[in-house]
């Protein structure tokens, strides 16, 4: 599954304009790219013949009463924006007002979710009592929350979501060789969430993708496809760098740069991943 984060801010504050920013595209729900330099090196290594970086689910909501919020109990993480160009608001207040928005969600969602839970508690379902825990309720208040300033002291929205009509070369053009403001978005992201970046790197597709630091090759091949984590039998890992430098994998192999792991090897931030599957 992909990372996903939800967009909330109070009216006029510039939430759709990040939206169509970072995704490019209508509605209110889209994916991000998440930029990454390696991946293109090791694109141009393997020959591959299409690219995929790693990607967020982004969902915006439209409102901030607890209906509206409560579509965004399954995020990842929360990008709330402030606007700081109008010059009648003030962004800490507003973070405030959001975050206070946040809190009657969680309560009328407990109490709704308590009261249903209470009426059929006679019937002894375990599934019933776990449902009353905050796992289970799945808070609001407790995800990761980024601020995001739309304005001088901040990020230009207007600006970036213009900027997303124009070739790469262009936007980067414009920006003056620059980093785009949305890649630092990302980034905070990623940083926040605690995820790493693996990769796997074949002729027919090249690509990224996120994982919680820590886990194992078993989740990353889960991460891939579900039959590759149950067909699991050995992966073959080699660092991004050394397979650039080796120049492909028959010669990382050869200068004993790749090895074999199992299903409990602990994936690290840059491995490039072969998951030997059967099924």
């Amino acid at each position: 599954m992909a990372l996903e984060v939800g967009i909330v801010g109070l009216q006029s504050s510039g939430k759709s304009m990040l939206f169509a920013a970072l995704t490019g595209a209508p509605g209110d729900v889209g994916m991000a790219s998440i930029p990454d330099p390696r991946l293109q090196q090791l694109a141009e290594v393997v020959h591959a013949r299409k690219v995929t970086p790693a990607a967020v689910r982004v969902v915006e909501v439209r409102g901030t009463g607890p209906e509206l919020l409560g579509k965004l109990r399954q995020v990842d993480a929360l990008l709330v924006v402030l606007d700081g160009f109008s010059g009648t608001r003030v962004p800490d207040d507003d973070l405030e007002t959001l975050k206070l928005e946040l809190l009657v969600a969680d309560r009328d969602h407990v109490e709704r979710r308590l009261e249903r839970v209470g009426k059929q508690a006679k019937s002894g379902d375990a599934k019933l009592k776990r449902e009353s825990e905050p796992p289970e309720l799945e808070p609001l208040t407790t995800k990761p929350l980024l601020s995001i300033v739309n304005g001088p002291d901040g990020i230009d929205l207007q600006l970036e979501a213009e900027l997303v009509e124009m070739t790469e070369e262009e936007a980067a053009e414009f920006r003056g060789g620059g980093e785009s403001a949305l890649g630092a978005i990302v980034r905070r992201l990623v940083e926040t969430l605690d995820l790493i970046t693996f990769f796997t790197a074949g002729e027919k597709d090249t690509r990224a993708w996120t994982l919680r630091r820590g886990s194992s090759a078993i989740d990353a091949a889960g991460t891939i496809h579900s039959d590759i984590a149950r067909g699991f039998i050995r992966c073959e890992v080699v660092r991004w760098d050394d397979l650039v430098a080796a120049g492909g994998h028959a010669e990382a192999a050869r200068a004993g740069k790749q090895r074999l792991e199992g299903k409990t090897y602990v994936v690290e931030d840059g491995d490039v991943l072969n998951v030997r599957f059967n099924v």
